[in-house]
């Protein structure tokens, strides 16, 4: 069975939504579709899009897990963003997380420190 995933992130602004999460993603988006969209595919199938819909800006919660959490969180510092808040749930999973500039939280999960 295949899956694929479109998560959407509503925003006010395209150009400083493009500029912040070319920052948090590392990359250009894959494609735009139209003129109020980007997106960026974070793997096979599976992507990241932002959306000029001003009236539902900020109100998005999107967790994007990855293996190389240490490692993806060095490099957006390296980009020049920082967490917003940073948790370790009891069984140790790690969730750091970022807000762009309309609010919408965008979290890296990454599995316990071995």
């Amino acid at each position: 069975m295949t899956v694929d995933l479109f998560a959407g992130v509503p925003v006010r602004d395209y150009a400083a939504a493009i500029a912040w999460y070319e920052r948090l993603l590392g990359a250009e988006p894959a494609f735009r579709p139209n003129d109020t969209e980007a997106v960026w595919e974070l793997a096979d199938h599976r992507y990241l899009y932002v959306e000029v819909l001003p009236e539902r800006a900020g109100h998005a919660l999107q967790t994007i897990f990855v293996g190389d959490y240490d490692t993806r969180l060095a490099e957006i510092a390296g980009r020049g963003l920082e967490p917003a808040t940073v948790e370790t749930y009891e069984n140790g999973v790690r969730k750091a997380i970022f807000r762009d500039p309309d609010g919408n939280e965008i979290g890296f999960g990454g599995g316990p420190v071995e």
